[in-house]
């Protein structure tokens, strides 16, 4: 916790977004991917390799817009950087490993903004203007737990499909963008297993709140808390699906 604690102090970010909850949720998650990192690494390269390819196959190479950048694990941001005449990071909080990584890159900007239920079609439409390549990189799952979580810690109920029409709008968001846009790149956890070390699943949570997805071109396990990380007899999977194409999938 002393970690987490301290990562979320340094990392930088507007006051409103602080107290929102935004800062606490990336500290969090920047202290977990240091501790699994082991774990975590198959599912960065293959998500990275997605986003690369799917750079690859974007015959426009004006703007780049990352959403969900974070600490840019998952980022293969030199390869953005070199096919791409500039490149948009956009994220609730950039911490510091990723402030540092695009200081190398005078065509890389950040860009902050809270890309949640209520301001998410006006964050994306002012980040995403004129982007010929535009990649959800493993955020869309995230989006529901700042502001759920802040239902519970004012001992309030979310509303039932709170979680659910997050994830549409932000779904929605994208095939808008899509008309305008080249290539739309969509990389997401969808379901959540918890598995004991005799590899039985003992529960399991939807991640997209009931919102159907179309088929995967690609799709893997992310082992997101190896046993131990959580508890020492269960650890946490998570099925990701990634749409390297996601106009093509919709079709």
């Amino acid at each position: 916790m002393l970690v987490e604690w301290a990562l979320s102090l340094a990392n930088p970010a507007p006051l409103r977004l602080r107290r929102l909850g935004y800062v606490r949720q990336s500290g969090l998650l920047h202290a977990r991917s240091r501790r699994c990192r082991a774990a975590w690494a198959p599912h960065l390269a293959r998500a990275r390799g997605v986003i690369t390819a799917s750079a690859e196959a974007t015959t426009r190479r004006g703007v780049a817009v990352v959403l969900g950048s974070g600490l840019l694990d998952d980022v293969p941001l030199d390869a953005l950087a070199t096919r791409f005449d500039r490149v948009q990071l956009v994220d609730a909080v950039h911490p510091w490993p990723a402030r540092l990584a695009a200081r190398r890159y005078r065509n890389v900007a950040l860009v902050t903004a809270e890309i949640s239920a209520g301001l998410m079609e006006r964050a994306l439409a002012e980040a995403c203007a004129e982007a010929d390549l535009i990649v959800s990189a493993n955020l869309l799952s995230q989006l529901p737990i700042v502001p759920i979580d802040a239902y519970e810690a004012r001992g309030r109920e979310a509303p039932p499909r709170l979680g659910a029409q997050i994830v549409e709008t932000h779904l929605g968001a994208l095939d808008a963008l899509a008309a305008g846009s080249e290539r739309i790149c969509l990389i997401t956890d969808t379901v959540q297993r918890e598995e004991d070390r005799q590899g039985r699943v003992t529960d399991s949570l939807d991640l997209m709140f009931g919102v159907a997805l179309p088929p995967p071109s690609v799709f893997w396990d992310w082992e997101l808390a190896p046993f131990g990380e959580v508890g020492r007899r269960h650890r946490l999977i998570h099925r990701v699906h990634a749409y390297p194409d996601w106009r093509a999938a919709r079709a």
